[in-house]
Order: structure tokens, then C-alpha cells, then sequence
């Protein structure tokens, strides 16, 4: 065998190899890589929550998950509520322990909402109470309990 020949041969199928391995690990990574991130960012919502509202005593919890930008989820008007949590200024910012609070007649419970999730990248877990001191919080961003 003619030896610079097979040196030859033997370096154009390690190139070629090389070449075909660079190409199929780049092609799987730019062709499924780039779309399924793209995908993801198009679609993530800025805000994803799930909400839980019990009502007066004995009644039967409500629940519901609310996506905003884009809004979604199976809140019964998710636009709606998007669009009064969007607007309000700093809507999980719990009640100050300074403030004074109405009354609470005695033998009622009032509604209660438990929002748990993200907020623009924040975490989200608080608890909302239509009556007392927690009622300016709660008419604040109502329109997602409803």
C-alpha cells in the first residue's frame, strides 16, 4: 500500500468525521435550542398566581390560577383582573403594624384569599382579608378574588 495515500485518505475521513460530528451536535443545538427557548420567553407570563377564596363560614372554597402579560389562566375574567393588578401600586405589600383598623363584629368571619406565585419575577404568598385591617389591601386588587 502506497503510504502517503492512506495518510491521505485517513485524514480526509477524520475530517470529514469531525466535520459531520461539529455539524449535527451545532445543528441540535441552534435548530431546538434557540426554538423551544424562544417559544418558552414568547409565551411565559410576567405574572402567574393562584388564588384560593373562601368565603363567609361553611361556604365552599373558590380557586383559580391568573396569568398577566399575556393574560389567561382560569379566572373567570383574567383581563379584567389583570388590568386592576397591573394598575395597583404595590398590591402584596403587607398591611404596616402601626396602622389602626376597624372594628370586626364579633361571630363573622370574613372572606379570605390566599395568592400564592410570581409577580415579575417575585415571589407571591400572602393572605388577603375582606374586613378589618386587611380591607384596603383587599379592595385594592378585589377584582382578582372576584
Amino acid at each position: 500500500m502506497n503510504m502517503p495515500r492512506a495518510r491521505t485518505s485517513a485524514r480526509s475521513i477524520l475530517i470529514a468525521a469531525v466535520c459531520a460530528a461539529t455539524v449535527t451536535a451545532c445543528g441540535s443545538t441552534n435548530s431546538a435550542g434557540t426554538a423551544s427557548s424562544g417559544a418558552a420567553s414568547a409565551h411565559a407570563a410576567k405574572v402567574s398566581l393562584d388564588i384560593q377564596v373562601i368565603g363567609k363560614h361553611g361556604a365552599k372554597p373558590e380557586h383559580w390560577t391568573l396569568q398577566c402579560e399575556p393574560a389567561g389562566g382560569t379566572h373567570p375574567d383574567p383581563q379584567a383582573a389583570c388590568n386592576a393588578l397591573l394598575h395597583a401600586k404595590s398590591p402584596f405589600t403587607a398591611v404596616p403594624d402601626h396602622v389602626m383598623c376597624p372594628m370586626i363584629p364579633a361571630g363573622t368571619t370574613p372572606e379570605t384569599a390566599t395568592v400564592k406565585g410570581t409577580w415579575f419575577g417575585k415571589h407571591v404568598d400572602s393572605i388577603f382579608t375582606r374586613g378589618g385591617c386587611g380591607m384596603l389591601r383587599w379592595q385594592k386588587i378585589g377584582q382578582i378574588f372576584n
